[in-house]
């Protein structure tokens, strides 16, 4: 059985309501996370107490990076070093952009003094679960197990050279995952009538209200509620689910409404530790 987790549907604006960018997929009781922002572990822990078995923070293994965006990794080092402290005796395996590699390198050297205390001093601790295996991914089928075929498809977001969205199939569900990303016709074409599409997505009325400089920005670098019901439309998931949502000051039912002139499918305006 799959079940979606939004782990954090935020932006890199300050919401205290809203963890940064962090999607489960929970296959068997086995967790697969796409990106890590601030929050995760936590967030992680709360879907757990509220009965999703799978997200016990030690059995946080594998991660999927669409890019190297800082709200999109922000959580990183929580979750390199907090499921270890808390138990995790096997390497976390991450799979992303070129660059990741050099990032984990970083975050272990920063982290190299509470590392070597927590193994040479007194706290009872392995030496397996801090440990990192990187795979530079690029787009076609980048994992496969017994619960899932990950495939990674290529998508625009803003000046950065590399940037990915996720297809997650699983034995009962098809997921795609955008990321952070314009809107793309890889997405329509690997969804093509998918069971869930969650997608990033920003208010086209309150776009209007930017200064030049933000809209060339965003228009360059996200979709706006217009340009996804268009994409949604010939997509046709079964369901889609908003994240990573930019109001600039909508609700979630006025974000709804612009993208209900031009969809009609089920679609919901995805909130923190939504289960779905």
């Amino acid at each position: 059985m799959t079940k979606i987790v939004l782990l954090g549907t935020g932006t890199p604006n300050a919401d205290p309501e809203r963890s940064g960018p962090a999607v489960a997929i929970v296959v068997n009781d086995t967790p697969y996370l796409v990106d890590c922002g601030p929050g995760i572990v936590r967030r992680a822990a709360a879907a757990f107490e509220s009965g999703v078995a799978g997200l016990k923070v030690e059995n946080l293994k594998r991660l999927f990076v669409t890019h190297l965006h800082s709200d999109h990794t922000a959580g990183y080092s929580d979750l390199i070093l907090t499921p270890w402290v808390l138990g995790r005796d096997e390497p976390l395996e991450v799979y992303g952009p070129e660059g990741i590699g050099e990032m984990t390198e970083h975050i272990l050297a920063a982290y190299e003094q509470d590392i070597r205390v927590r193994l040479d001093g007194l706290e009872p601790i392995n030496d397996s679960g801090y440990r990192v295996n990187t795979h530079d991914i690029k787009p076609g089928i980048i994992y496969q197990d017994t619960n899932v075929t990950v495939e990674a498809l290529a998508v625009k977001h803003g000046s950065w050279p590399e940037a990915y969205g996720f297809i997650f199939t699983t034995p009962d569900r098809k997921i795609v995952i955008s990321g952070d990303a314009v809107p793309s016709e890889s997405i329509v074409e690997k969804c093509d009538g998918c069971d869930v599409l969650i997608h990033e997505v920003y208010s086209a009325v309150n776009f209007e209200k930017r200064s030049p400089v933000w809209k060339q920005y965003h228009s360059s670098s996200h979709t706006s509620t217009f340009e996804l019901a268009e994409l949604a439309s010939r997509a046709k998931p079964a369901l889609l689910i908003l994240y990573h949502q930019l109001y600039w000051g909508a609700t979630d039912e006025e974000l709804l409404s612009e993208i209900r002139e031009g969809y009609n499918g089920e679609v919901v305006s995805g909130k923190d530790l939504d289960v779905f």
